[in-house]
């Protein structure tokens, strides 16, 4: 048999209460940890009948004793915090796990845009729609990470961002080219 705090009760005992009230261990532990554990208060500000309770009453009366603190001494309280949260912060290390990421779009939008041949077909692939996406990708996260990177940082991801989509108008003005001239052939 298993009670609901997950312990096993002996087979001579009926139920859970009975092994725990014949274990004296038990309850010496409980009469200690009662000394030592936490105490319910009830903080209900009225009694079952409806009637406020005396020690609300007790505690409101103190409350409306009390003069209300001034609202310049909380502003000067909050003052000399302002200028430690003001203080420039000092400029984040580069990491190298953002760089990766950064090499690691960039390579997929340039591998999109024909500029790296299928390692299966030896042919150039290109997908015009998700280079953009791959490019968008970088702007986006140079524009959610401004400020938060180290300068080394901000210019590679400047760097790469404007040569890819210096490298995507310069591809897809050849693509559409190319489609013009197909289409003339074709007629």
């Amino acid at each position: 048999m298993v009670d609901s705090a997950y312990r096993a009760i002996p087979p001579t005992a009926k139920s859970a209460k009975e092994h725990l009230v014949a274990d004296p261990k038990h309850d010496e532990k409980r009469d200690e940890k009662q000394d030592d554990s936490f105490r319910v208060v009830d903080r209900r500000l009225f009694t079952s009948e409806g009637e406020l309770r005396p020690e609300a009453a007790e505690e409101q009366r103190r409350e409306k004793a009390k003069p209300p603190q001034p609202a310049a001494k909380t502003e000067k309280a909050a003052t000399p915090a302002a200028p430690a949260a003001e203080e420039p912060k000092p400029a984040p290390k580069a990491d190298k796990n953002f760089q990766l990421l950064i090499d690691l779009l960039a390579r997929n939008a340039a591998a999109l845009m024909g500029g790296i041949p299928d390692p299966a077909t030896g042919q150039a692939y290109l997908d015009l729609e998700g280079a953009h996406e791959m490019i968008d990708m970088l702007d986006m996260l140079r524009d959610k990470t401004r400020g938060n990177l180290a300068p080394e940082e901000e210019s590679l991801l400047s760097e790469v961002v404007g040569s890819l989509k210096l490298s995507y108008l310069e591809v897809s003005k050849a693509a559409a080219k190319a489609m013009r001239e197909g289409a003339k052939g074709a007629r």
